[in-house]
C-alpha cells in the first residue's frame, strides 16, 4: 500500500485480495473515515431523526445487501472495518448515505458529465469527464483510490473516505460518471444503495457486465450513471430510478448530462426546478464542444476548457460557492475529472478547476510507480472556448488546495 500527494486529492494504492485491500485502505484513511462517520452519522440523527439503533439496524441491512450484490464490495467493507477499527455496518450505512437520508432534503449534490466517442476525437480515443459538485469541505476527506486484485484487474476511482467509488475507470477500459437525480419514486428501505451500484459497474470487465450490475437490481433511490468503453468506443447514459430506468445515446458523438431526467419516465422529477442551472449545463457543454465535434477533433484540452466554463457564475459548469448562501449550505465543484479510456489515463483538478492545474495518473503504471506527474492544463495554458464568457472569480471562496 502506498500514498502519493501532489495537490488534492492524494492517491491511495492498495493491492491483493479484496479483504486485504479494504484493510489497507481502512488503515491508511482511518482518521478520514472517522471524520466522515462523524459528519454523516450526525446528519442521520439530526436530519433524518434516526437513533443509533436505527442507524445500526439499517447499516446491517445494507451490509447484508453488499454480500448478495457484490462479494468484492462486502469483502472490502469488512477489511476496511478492521483496518479503520470501525464497525462494518456503520461503513455500510455510510455508503448508503443517500438512502439513509431519504426525505430529509440533504441531496444537493450536483454534477455535469460528458463523454465523447472516438470517431469525434482528434486521436481516436474515448473520453469521459465530470465536474463533481458538492460541499467544499468534502475535498478534505476525498481521495483517488487505486485497487489491483490478485488477477491484475485494477480500478482508479474518486472516493470519499469510508466509501468505495464515485467517478472512475478500470483496466478493461470502462469508465463511470455519476449525477444526482431525485424523483417521487425514491424511497427508504432495503435495496442496493447508489454508491454500491457505482462500484459494481467499475468492477465489471465488459459493458454488458456493467449493465447487469446497474439494471436488474432492486434500486431504492434515483441517480444517473454515464458509462463509456475505451475498447469498443461506445457510451450510454442510464437514468436510474426505483423500478424503472431510461437511456440516452450519443448525439453527434457526445452525451452530456446534469441533474434532471431527460427521458420520458413515469415519475415526477423533484430536482429539475431547484438544481443550479441543471436545465442548461448539459446543453452548454454541447454548445462549447460543437465546433470541435463537427470537425471531429475533440481533445482533452477542449474537455478541460468546457469543464472550466463559468458562464452564469457562480452556478455554471465550473461551479463556485455562492456568497449569498449560508456557508454550511454552499456547493461548488469539488473535483474535476477527465478520463482517456483508451489509454487508461485520468486527469484530476481540485475545484474550481478554472483556478487549478490537472494532475495526470496512468492506471497501467501507477501501481509500480505512484509518483505524481507534473501538473498539466494549467489555467493560463488552456484557451477559453470561443462561445464561453469569463466571469471574475471570488478569490476568497477558493476551495482547499
Amino acid at each position: 500500500m502506498s500514498t502519493a500527494t501532489l495537490q488534492n486529492p492524494r492517491l491511495i494504492v492498495v493491492q491483493g485480495s479484496y479483504r486485504q485491500m479494504g484493510e489497507d485502505l481502512g488503515r491508511a484513511t482511518a482518521d478520514l473515515i472517522a471524520r466522515s462517520l462523524d459528519t454523516y452519522v450526525g446528519r442521520f440523527r439530526d436530519d433524518a431523526g434516526l437513533s443509533d439503533a436505527d442507524i445500526d439496524r439499517w447499516g446491517r441491512i445494507y451490509l447484508d445487501t453488499a454480500a448478495s450484490y457484490s462479494p468484492e464490495i462486502a469483502a472490502m467493507l469488512d477489511g476496511m472495518a478492521t483496518g479503520s477499527r470501525q464497525p462494518a455496518h456503520r461503513l455500510a450505512a455510510l455508503n448508503a448515505r443517500t438512502e439513509m437520508l431519504y426525505g430529509t432534503g440533504y441531496r444537493d449534490e450536483g454534477c455535469t458529465s460528458l463523454s465523447v466517442l472516438p470517431r469525434y476525437t482528434g486521436d481516436g480515443h474515448t473520453l469521459l469527464a465530470q465536474n463533481w459538485d458538492w460541499h467544499p469541505e468534502q475535498a478534505e476527506v476525498t481521495f483517488l483510490l487505486a485497487t489491483r486484485d490478485e488477477t491484475g484487474f485494477s480500478v482508479l476511482s474518486l472516493a470519499e473516505a469510508g466509501m468505495l467509488a464515485k467517478s472512475g475507470l478500470n483496466s478493461a477500459g470502462l469508465g463511470v460518471c455519476a449525477n444526482l437525480l431525485v424523483s417521487d419514486r425514491d424511497r427508504g428501505g432495503a435495496g442496493v444503495p447508489y454508491h454500491y451500484l457505482l462500484r459494481g459497474a467499475l468492477q465489471a470487465r465488459t459493458m454488458s457486465g456493467a449493465h447487469k450490475k446497474l439494471l436488474p437490481v432492486e434500486r431504492i433511490s434515483s441517480g444517473n450513471v454515464l458509462l463509456a468503453d475505451g475498447t469498443g468506443g461506445e457510451a450510454i447514459d442510464f437514468e436510474l430510478a426505483p423500478d424503472v430506468f431510461g437511456t440516452l445515446l450519443p448525439e453527434n458523438g457526445l452525451i452530456a448530462h446534469a441533474n434532471h431526467f431527460e427521458t420520458p419516465l413515469p415519475l415526477h422529477d423533484k430536482k429539475a426546478a431547484t438544481s443550479a442551472l441543471t436545465l442548461l449545463r448539459s446543453v452548454r457543454a454541447r454548445h462549447l464542444l460543437e465546433p470541435a465535434l463537427n470537425e471531429r477533433r475533440v481533445g482533452v484540452a477542449d474537455v478541460v476548457a468546457t469543464l472550466r466554463d463559468e458562464w452564469s457564475f457562480p452556478d455554471g459548469i465550473c461551479r463556485h460557492p455562492d456568497p449569498d448562501v449560508p456557508e454550511g449550505e454552499r456547493n461548488a465543484t469539488v473535483y474535476s475529472v477527465v478520463m482517456d479510456l483508451t489509454d487508461r489515463v485520468l486527469w484530476i483538478a481540485p475545484g474550481p478547476p478554472s483556478q487549478h492545474g490537472y494532475a495526470r495518473w496512468e492506471l497501467d503504471t501507477l501501481f509500480d510507480d505512484p509518483t505524481p506527474k507534473p501538473l498539466e492544463f494549467l489555467p493560463e495554458d488552456t484557451p477559453t472556448p470561443a462561445t464561453a464568457t469569463t466571469t471574475p472569480i471570488f478569490q476568497s471562496e477558493e476551495l482547499p488546495a
